[in-house]
Order: C-alpha cells, then structure tokens, then sequence
C-alpha cells in the first residue's frame, strides 16, 4: 500500500471534457498523473463509485465547499478519483456542480486504485474491484499525508481532516 512520503504511481487517469481548451479537446482526455502532480499541491480524495449515497452527499460535496479553504491553505488542485468511465464522472461532476473547483478523474480499469494498493473488493455486491474511500495530500507527486477510512466508514477522508493537514 501506498504510504506517506511515496511517489505517486506512474498512471493515466480520464477526465472528460465538455469545453474545448487548454489542449484538451472535447470528451475523455488522458491525464498523466506524474505530469499533472509535478511542481502541485494536490487534495486527492477517491471514493468507490460515482453516484453512491456517501459519495454524492458528503464526500463530493464537502471538497466543493471547501474549495476556497483548500486554494487559501496552498492547495493547487482537488483531484477526485473513482473507478468509473470518464463519461460516468463528467456526468456525476455535472449533478454535482464541481466546476473548475474539482477534478473528476476516471480510472476505469482500477490501474491507479491497484498501482497505490488502496483497492475495495466489491464483486460480491455487484461492483466489481473498486476503490478505498481515502484522502491524500500530495506535494510535487510525493504523498505527504494519507488517511484511509475502515470499511463502510466515512471520518478521515473528508475535505475538513485534509484541510487541516493542508494547514499543518
């Protein structure tokens, strides 16, 4: 399992695009995580799927509130991550009104989620090898905190713990 003071794993995430610009065209367009990571301070959470009932109502949410406090604290960006198509996530960053406040990241085939080691089990449950619930501060690519919630919790990902550890 990935750990603090580790490098970010060597993977492309998906994001999709509804706006033409900055060189990225419309649709899904592949995010190199070491290249968007470097010389960044990034406020990653991933959660195990877009739509889910934490997941809508606290966990996306908190980090769209939050977001002034982030960019105050020295947060560059927020990086949400989930193991879903990208079109899934642009839709899901649409019904939640991320904006330019939030990043949703695809990692459809779990790469990312497997490369960190932080993966959930859910195929008993229909979903198949998803995410851990988790937040991470990183820093120029490097993890400089993690917290991992316990099965079915939701207490340390939350944008307020990682506020404080932007703070720190």
């Amino acid at each position: 399992m990935i750990k603090v003071g580790d490098t970010l794993p060597a993977a492309t995430l998906m994001e999709y695009s509804e706006v033409e610009g900055n060189g990225c065209s419309l649709g899904p367009n592949a995010i190199d995580v070491a290249k968007a990571a470097a010389g960044k301070t990034i406020a990653l959470f991933a959660l195990p799927g877009a739509f889910t009932p934490t997941c809508s109502a606290k966990h996306v949410p908190g980090y769209v509130e939050k977001f002034a406090e982030l960019k105050a604290a020295g947060v560059d960006e927020i990086w949400c991550v989930s193991v879903n198509d990208a079109f899934v996530m642009g839709a899901w960053a649409r019904d939640q009104k991320t904006d330019s406040k939030v990043r949703m990241l695809a990692d459809g085939s779990a790469d990312f989620a497997k490369a960190t080691g932080l993966t959930l089990d859910l195929t008993a449950k229909g979903m198949g090898l998803r995410s851990n619930r988790y937040s991470m501060l990183v820093k120029d690519g490097k993890v400089a905190s993690l917290n991992v919630e316990g099965p079915g919790k939701f207490e340390v990902s939350d944008a307020a713990t990682l506020l404080a550890q932007a703070k720190a």
